[in-house]
Order: structure tokens, then C-alpha cells, then sequence
């Protein structure tokens, strides 16, 4: 059998469009991987059957030569947040370990309209809260990359389980989504492209909610032309969604003849930070020279209030979480203890249902949101996320994009930060201001560091412009530092 893997989807896309392999043939071949890697326990739900048939379907449509999808025929995994139906759904939570929904979500929708092919349900952090994929119920996701000292080295989060699938070959893509990082530092820690789209491209209905105001979906692939096809297939405006974007939804692939020749690229002082893992400091310089070699400006930028992102975000965010999850008490769906009366139901559905991570995280929330506090915290970190959008604004007159590393180190040993949820919290230090400020921001594989680890460079661009996102991290992607 042919090693499909070792493909990107614009490879796959020519192979089928010129009928040299079926939708069939690849979809039997990442089957095939998936059971094979089991230990990575990248899935959750398995959907054989049903991919069989999409790839029939897809086949068919080949063979006719008309009415093709942008995926049609690509086999990819369905991160376990968003609602499929007919499937179980279970956004890593004993919560919802056996809800099925009866509606698809409109990002899934979209991406079966184009043809792609369903794999089954990634596994991922616990309500999408985690940097490390460990929180999920359904057990640790495997970085299938190993350390020179072969210990077993967690993937990211939340997306992790979308991240080591499309890294260890078990699918061409993933979908993942992004609250504060959730995307981008799985595909740092895997070696791939992760991209978040501006806040509002990507419909959010059917997708299991963490906070409201950040969650945004997007891909995580191999190569910056496969990010581009997979958010192009992800994108539309849904009339489901108030959040929802009217914008004129381009056509991504237009990033390969974006110039970058005279552009102006930001880097923020702000981001080399403390404690910054000095071969990722590294890279960072050499991408520097990148788009020096490209042509383009490098200009040093300021982003003052980037040091109170992080303390915002775990404000904000938990307060969100705090009321989105508040709709499961045992009484509607999802899980239900056996209890003597409705307060006592309430209370032991959710200690039983929910994880300590997610239970800390909620706690803060509802402190945060309590009578006496509402005013010290949460309307004080609102103030300050939109202090952080300015501080963006500002430097988008001077720049045309901005130029960090993604995470300030790389893939980390299972279980080493376990116990300290505030330095599990500094992984997501230079993901969040650009999740705060409803930004489109690109992680690409930039090379990996002396123990053979992945680094991730990140790009972060004005709203709705992701095509020069795109075009950026194209040209680091080429360049094969």
C-alpha cells in the first residue's frame, strides 16, 4: 500500500483529480494508520463506516467530473468539539461521554459540502480547557515526536489530539479550535501549520463552548497550502451565529502571489520574554533574516500591555466558561447521578462530571463573576483586553504584521508541569494577545531545536487579512530553516 502520508492535501487533491488513487484507497490507508497507533490515543470516536461511505460518495463525484468539493475525497479529523450528527460528541469530558447529537455543526457542515471525508472525533483537553492535552477523560494524547531521551512529550492543547493525528500520519488535517492558543501551540509542539482566522470567520455554532468571545475554529495541517484549503472549506457566514462575519470571504490560495517585497513586519519587544528558550530565540532571529531576504522591513514595535494578556485571559476566559457550563446539571443532557433532591443532583452530577481542571477553572470563573468582585476583576479585565486590542491597532499603522515565536519552549514531558497549573498557564503567554484582540495568527514549523523538537514561529496579521498571514508563513515554511 502507497504511503499517503508522506503527501500533503494538494498532492492528494492532483493524485485523485487525475485519477491515479480513490477517495476509497486513502480513506482504507488512514484507517489503517489510525488502528496501528492506537497508543497515541489520538481519537476518541472512530467513524470507519461512515468515512467508507463519504469516500464512496466522493468517488462517484470523481468519476462524474462535476460538482467537487475543495476536500473532496481528503479523509481528515473532526475535532471532538464540534457537534456531528448522528456521532457522539463529547468535547473530552465525562460530562457529555455518551451525548449524540441530533445537528451538525456548521464548520463540519461546510467541510462535508466540500467533500471531506470524516476519520472520526479527536481527542482533546476537557472543554477545550489545557495546554498539555492531559485533562481529556478519555485518557493523554501522544506527541508522536520523541525527545533524544525518548520520554513520552505531551502534544499541546486543547487540539492535541488533532495535532499528533495529522503529525503522526493517521490524516491529512484537523480541524482544532483556538480560545487562547488551542491551535497554534499543538502545531508548534507537532511541527505543523496551525492557523486561528480573525475572530467571526469560522461559524461557532455547533461548536462545545469554553468562552464565548475567543473561541474560534480553524486548521492544523502540514503545509501552509493545505491551512489555506481547509480554512477555505471551514469559512461562512452563518445566520445561526451573531458573531458570524458578513465579510467577503476570499480565496485563501491567493496567498501565493501576495508579495511580501516592501512590506513592513513588527517585532515586538514585548514577546522575548523571560525565561524564553534561547534556541527558540534562535530561530526567531533567523526568521528575521527570512523576510529580510524577502524584501521586506523589519521595524521594532511595541505592544505595552502585553504582559497583563495572560492574567485577562484567565479572568475572562473562566468567567465565560463559568456560564456556558452551567447548562450542564444533570437535568437536560449529558451525564446525571442518581440524587435524593435537585440540589444534591446539581451538585454531585458536577463533581462527578467534570475534571479538576475544568472545576478550577469554573471556580475562578464564578469568583470573578460574584457579587463584590464583578467590578475588581472581570469589568477591570475587560477594560484591559480592549487596552491590548489598541495597543494592536496601534502598531498595525506602523506594520503590516508581527513577527513572535509561538511558545516560549518546546514539547515538554507528560506530566512534568502537572501539578503547577500556573506554569501550565505560561504556555499560552504569546498566543493569547492575539486571541484577546480577535486576530488571525499563523504557528509554522520553523525547524527544531538540538534535541530534534519542533519550534514554532508565529504570525500575527490585521483582522480579516489573512491572506498576508498566509503569505508569511509561506515564507518560512519554503525557506526550511
Amino acid at each position: 500500500m502507497t504511503d499517503f502520508s508522506a503527501i500533503d492535501i494538494t498532492e492528494a487533491k492532483k493524485l485523485l483529480s487525475q485519477k491515479q488513487i480513490t477517495a476509497t484507497e486513502l480513506t482504507e490507508f488512514f484507517i489503517k494508520q489510525i488502528e496501528e497507533k492506537k497508543e497515541l490515543n489520538c481519537f476518541i470516536t472512530n467513524t470507519f463506516d461512515i468515512a467508507l461511505k463519504m469516500a464512496k460518495e466522493s468517488d462517484e463525484k470523481i468519476q462524474k467530473g462535476s460538482d467537487l468539493g475543495i476536500l473532496e475525497g481528503i479523509p481528515i479529523g473532526m475535532k471532538d468539539l464540534f457537534c456531528t450528527d448522528g456521532v457522539k460528541t463529547t468535547a473530552g469530558s465525562k460530562m457529555l461521554e455518551n451525548f449524540v447529537p441530533f445537528y451538525e455543526s456548521t464548520v463540519s457542515q461546510n467541510l462535508w459540502k466540500n467533500g471531506a471525508i470524516m476519520l472520526g472525533k479527536t481527542n482533546m483537553d476537557e472543554f477545550a480547557m489545557g495546554s498539555a492535552n492531559t485533562t481529556s477523560f478519555f485518557g493523554n494524547v501522544l506527541n508522536p515526536i520523541r525527545s533524544d531521551d525518548q520520554k513520552d512529550l505531551v502534544p499541546g492543547g486543547s487540539s492535541g489530539g488533532s495535532a499528533a493525528a495529522v503529525a503522526s500520519g493517521q490524516c491529512f488535517a484537523a480541524t482544532g479550535s483556538d480560545t487562547g492558543g488551542s491551535i497554534r501551540q499543538p502545531a508548534s509542539f507537532c511541527g505543523l501549520v496551525g492557523f486561528k482566522p480573525t475572530y467571526g470567520r469560522c461559524s461557532r455554532f455547533g461548536m462545545v463552548a469554553f468562552a464565548s468571545s475567543l473561541d474560534q475554529a480553524g486548521p492544523i495541517t502540514k503545509t501552509v497550502s493545505d491551512a489555506a484549503l481547509m480554512l477555505q472549506s471551514m469559512c461562512s457566514y452563518d445566520d445561526k451565529d451573531s458573531t458570524s462575519s458578513k465579510k467577503l470571504i476570499p480565496n485563501f490560495s491567493d496567498y501565493k502571489k501576495f508579495d511580501l517585497k516592501g512590506k513592513k513586519i513588527g517585532l515586538p519587544n514585548e514577546y522575548i520574554i523571560e525565561g524564553l528558550n534561547e534556541e527558540i530565540k534562535k530561530k526567531f532571529d533567523q526568521c528575521i533574516n527570512i523576510f529580510k531576504d524577502c524584501g521586506a522591513e523589519l521595524i521594532d514595535i511595541t505592544l505595552p500591555h502585553t504582559n497583563y494578556a495572560l492574567p485577562t485571559y484567565y479572568i475572562i476566559a473562566p468567567a465565560e466558561a463559568s456560564a456556558n457550563l452551567a447548562r450542564y446539571d444533570g437535568v437536560r443532557y449529558g451525564l446525571r447521578e442518581n440524587s435524593e433532591n435537585l440540589d444534591d443532583l446539581y451538585q454531585t452530577t458536577r463533581a462527578s462530571g467534570f475534571g479538576d481542571e475544568v472545576k478550577r477553572r469554573l471556580i475562578i470563573g464564578t469568583y470573578v463573576l460574584s457579587a463584590g468582585y464583578y467590578d475588581a476583576y472581570y469589568l477591570k479585565a475587560l477594560k484591559v483586553r480592549q487596552l491590548i486590542s489598541n495597543d494592536f491597532k496601534n502598531a498595525f499603522e506602523k506594520c503590516d504584521l508581527i513577527l513572535t515565536p509561538t511558545t516560549p519552549n518546546v514539547a515538554f514531558p507528560i506530566g512534568e508541569k502537572q501539578n503547577d497549573p500556573l506554569e501550565m498557564y505560561l504556555n499560552d503567554v504569546l498566543t493569547v494577545p492575539a486571541s484577546l484582540a480577535g486576530l488571525p495568527a499563523i504557528s509554522v514549523s520553523a525547524g527544531n531545536n538540538n534535541n530534534n523538537l519542533p519550534i514554532g514561529m508565529q504570525i500575527i496579521g490585521r483582522p480579516f487579512e489573512e491572506i498576508s498571514v498566509l503569505a508569511a508563513g509561506s515564507a518560512i515554511e519554503l525557506s526550511k530553516v
